[in-house]
């Protein structure tokens, strides 16, 4: 646990906020404090990390499973620092497994080489070999996370990113009186790594999840499972910050907590104009900051706090609910009722389209003289891209079980995206792109049709590795639209190394000429990671500021399994603080 320091180490005290909340949580969970603490530490510059990859077993629903945590916590340990503090992990793969891992939403200004991405901007991390990710938070406060990104490593390899304001800023909301991480994630009861290697051999859909989970635990719903279940303590009249994060691997979530309305303040690290909402919705990949203002009195109740699935597709979901108790604490002269009253949130139905039209339309910029909405005004290039399901013809001799006896694909555009053998960021940077990548992918659709109407007899894909090269500060506007392909889906799509703006989005398929009218230019949400309406679109503009290779994919990780994928080559810029820099000496090789 972490004490108070005294004045020269409050910095380390910064390292482990509100410790307490999680110590509640058991052995299983967090231990926010347990790294070393390097002199620099104290002086809140640079933050040393060292990750462990290693097996834990856990057992959940009854199962236990040999899986991959980082130092021995799942879910993972969380990575705190403030605005503007430079982070070293040394991560080390003690597993037989190849490693990387990714830090969800940081911009990586100038820091390509650590972004993580396998066979992007690195090769994996092999058995027995350790890789130093080194960057600086530049610009961001709020909440990120991290994950592994090879294969779905990522379903026990999760953690959060907390960034604090620098010292002596203060939120633009009311301070809090404790901090809690909730992190929302999917329990296997098998491998997933067999799950979606029997899936791309087959070409069927992959095996659904068995559970949902907060912090880990999946929750009383399920059978053999009710020891297994989050509790957040409480105060009444306090107000409470949670950081929710969804980690899960394939499916948005809907979020509520019975009798109490949310105020969600920030996303994706980026502060809001504060809304009410009684549910919410997170897809893979983002982030929110909520309020939680506790009753003004002892409820004499307990709450739920339960998430579902929000899925709009034609294949089999998880459609199971997971549940932590908001548990008040008993004031001194009430003596500890077991029986109090337990109430449960409605959520919404699991294809409320209409529902999460209306709730992302809530999303807006703080857009003030501090935090501004930098949102270009001028677009140097115009991009259009379907994103949707397809599908790949079966090998001869074989059986497939997708659609009418092919494979289940994915794709942008209709390039279904091939990671290549050698990272495409060492590629770049050394001019050894000939046979690893080509940068003609195409702009717009090769065959125009009606996207979101009835859709064409022929579903198959083309297959490649192919990015679209920018040159540095290209504004760049980009439309996404959903496709009716094997079914109309919401596709929460993950653009690393930027920020983007959603400009606009809405349903059916995006019109040229009448919909950039109503564009939002001065305050829409800027995020990293924003869903593409089921049949329907998204638009959004960003600044190509960020020298490197830089990954776009579906964060419905059977998406990015099937293609669903395509990546951004952005050019030195004239200055030395613009360009790439060369690749550390530690680099893993392929």
């Amino acid at each position: 646990m972490c004490k108070k320091k005294n004045r020269q180490e409050r910095e380390r005290e910064m390292s482990c906020p509100n410790v307490p909340s999680f110590a509640s949580m058991g052995a299983l969970l967090f231990g926010l404090c347990v790294l070393s603490l390097s002199p620099e530490f104290a002086v809140g510059i640079t933050r040393h990390y060292t990750f462990n990859v290693n097996y834990l077993n856990v057992t959940r629903l009854c199962h236990t499973r040999s899986i991959l945590s980082v130092n021995g916590q799942f879910p993972g340990p969380p990575l705190v620092a403030r605005e503007g503090d430079q982070v070293i992990v040394k991560l080390v793969n003690r597993v037989t497994n190849n490693v990387t891992i990714h830090w969800h939403g940081v911009r990586q200004l100038g820091s390509a080489w650590a972004d993580g991405p396998a066979y992007v901007t690195q090769c994996p991390i092999q058995t027995g070999q350790a890789y130093t990710y080194n960057f600086t938070i530049t610009g961001q406060r709020g909440t990120l996370l991290w994950h592994a990104h090879i294969s779905w490593l990522r379903s026990t390899l999760y953690g959060p990113i907390i960034i604090l304001p620098k010292r002596n800023e203060s939120y633009p909301y009311e301070k809090p009186h404790k901090e809690i991480p909730i992190i929302f994630g999917e329990w296997f009861n098998v491998d997933p790594e067999a799950v979606i290697s029997q899936a791309l051999q087959t070409g069927a859909g992959p095996n659904v999840s068995d559970a949902y989970t907060i912090n880990g635990l999946p929750g009383p719903f399920y059978n053999c499972s009710s020891k297994d279940t989050y509790k957040l303590k409480v105060k009444p009249g306090k107000t409470y910050l949670l950081r929710l994060i969804n980690a899960a691997l394939n499916d948005e979530l809907f979020f509520s907590i019975a009798n109490h309305t949310l105020i969600v303040v920030e996303t994706d690290a980026v502060y809001l104009k504060p809304f009410e909402t009684d549910t919410l919705l997170i897809a893979p990949g983002q982030t929110l900051n909520v309020l939680l203002k506790t009753k003004p009195n002892f409820p004499n109740a307990s709450f739920f706090m339960a998430a579902s699935a929000y899925f709009t597709g034609i294949g089999s979901f998880d459609n199971s609910t997971v549940a932590g108790i908001l548990e008040y604490k008993h004031p001194s002269h009430y003596s500890a009722s077991k029986n109090l009253t337990l109430f449960k949130p409605t959520l919404p139905l699991f294809n409320a389209t209409n529902f999460v039209a209306n709730f992302s339309g809530k999303f807006r910029s703080l857009a003030n003289a501090k935090f501004p909405a930098n949102v270009p005004q001028t677009v140097d290039r115009k991009f259009f891209f379907t994103v949707g399901l397809g599908s790949n013809p079966c090998p001869q001799n074989t059986t497939c079980q997708g659609p009418n006896g092919s494979k289940f694909a994915a794709s942008i555009n209709n390039v279904s995206f091939a990671l290549p053998s050698i990272a495409l960021l060492q590629a770049h940077f050394f001019g050894k792109s000939n046979g690893v990548y080509t940068t003609d992918f195409p702009t717009q659709p090769l065959v125009q049709f009606n996207y979101t109407g009835t859709p064409p007899n022929n579903t198959h894909v083309s297959n490649g590795t192919r990015a679209v090269v920018l040159r540095f500060n290209t504004s760049v506007e980009l439309v996404l639209q959903d496709t009716s392909i094997l079914g109309a889906e919401s596709h929460p799509l993950h653009l690393h190394g930027f920020n983007f703006f959603v400009v606009g989005q809405g349903f059916g398929n995006y019109d040229p000429n009448k919909d950039p009218a109503k564009f939002n230019l001065v305050d829409p949400v800027e995020r990293n990671t924003a869903g593409v309406p089921a049949g329907g679109w998204l638009a959004i503009r960003f600044l190509s500021d960020n020298p490197g290779v830089w990954f776009m994919h579906c964060h419905l990780d059977v998406h990015t399994s099937w293609g669903l994928r395509m990546a951004w080559v952005v050019l030195d810029g004239p200055e030395p603080n613009q360009k790439l820099p060369p690749p550390p000496s530690d680099l893993p090789k392929c």
